[in-house]
């Protein structure tokens, strides 16, 4: 089990300040809502217009990306005629982050002035009725790695982001969730969905008996990302909205011998095919904000 001390802890709140104090003298931009956008679909940050963008390598402190798929910029803009922050790419607990170093941007987001975060992401369909290409809103999380010790909320409690004892009943923001519902039955019909999303340490998918274990205990698709971000959101006092894109049908342990397996190209390809899809999504929920 991870046991983080305070000492251990590299991010005080100052130096999250200091991070969010260097972005803020570079940008004209004082943005409101926060976008963190998964594998595949960077292009959402490509919407964005008058845009500054910002190169997770040139900030200081700040990780970088290391997986194909996550560009690694911070964008500023407008989108929807409101003013916005993309990550164009995200970390991940496989890359060997921390939980702590996986969060960090959020808090960094929360002092640029970001009261709304839209989380995005490509995972797996564990319920047996998605398709690939189907879009999912995020009604609640099982956040595995959390629950067996791998919090990014353990050890010192910084109470300028939050309380020590955070409820996660209410993270998703019911209104956020409901607006999106009604903006993707109408863009993409029977393809929007709504469901429980598990999260998993990766880099490995699922074996059959793993995922069929997911699904029995209430998930409907599968990822490595997402939940700790909302997780600090949350602490943060954010509003929050989720979205998966289904980008391959998981494999459960009834579904027999000779099933293709996932591979990250699928996830990438179902995430091209539906771009201009979840870019309208997105698009249209931010100017309902």
């Amino acid at each position: 089990m991870s046991k983080l001390s305070v000492a251990e802890q590299p991010y005080t709140y100052s130096e999250i300040e200091a991070i969010a104090a260097y972005l803020k003298s570079k940008t004209r931009h004082n943005p409101t809502i926060g976008i963190i956008c998964g594998s595949g679909l960077g292009g959402l940050a490509d919407q964005v217009d008058d845009a500054e963008d910002f190169d997770y390598s040139s900030i200081p402190k700040f990780p970088v990306s290391t997986v194909p798929g996550h560009a690694g910029k911070l964008v500023f803009g407008k989108l929807s005629g409101k003013t916005v922050v993309c990550m164009k790419g995200r970390f991940h607990f496989y890359e060997g982050y921390p939980m702590w170093k996986v969060t960090l941007p959020v808090r960094v987001l929360k002092l640029l002035g970001v009261q709304t975060l839209i989380v995005t992401n490509a995972a797996g369909g564990l319920n047996p009725a998605y398709k690939p290409g189907d879009v999912m809103a995020i009604k609640d999380h099982v956040f595995l790695p959390g629950m067996v010790g791998f919090h990014p909320l353990q050890g010192h409690n910084m109470h300028q982001f939050g309380e020590r004892f955070t409820p996660m009943s209410d993270a998703y923001t019911p209104k956020l969730r409901d607006a999106l519902l009604k903006i993707g039955k109408r863009l993409v019909g029977e393809s929007m969905k709504e469901g429980v999303y598990c999260m998993v340490s990766g880099p490995t998918y699922e074996s059959p008996s793993e995922a069929s274990y997911l699904r029995l205990i209430g998930g409907d698709a599968v990822g490595m990302s997402t939940a700790p971000e909302v997780v600090v959101a949350r602490h943060c006092g954010m509003q929050i909205v989720g979205i998966s894109l289904v980008t391959n049908k998981v494999i459960l342990a009834n579904d027999g011998d000779g099933q293709p397996a996932a591979n990250h190209a699928e996830v990438l390809e179902t995430g091209k095919r539906r771009a201009a899809d979840m870019e309208k999504i997105v698009s249209a929920l931010v100017g309902e904000i």
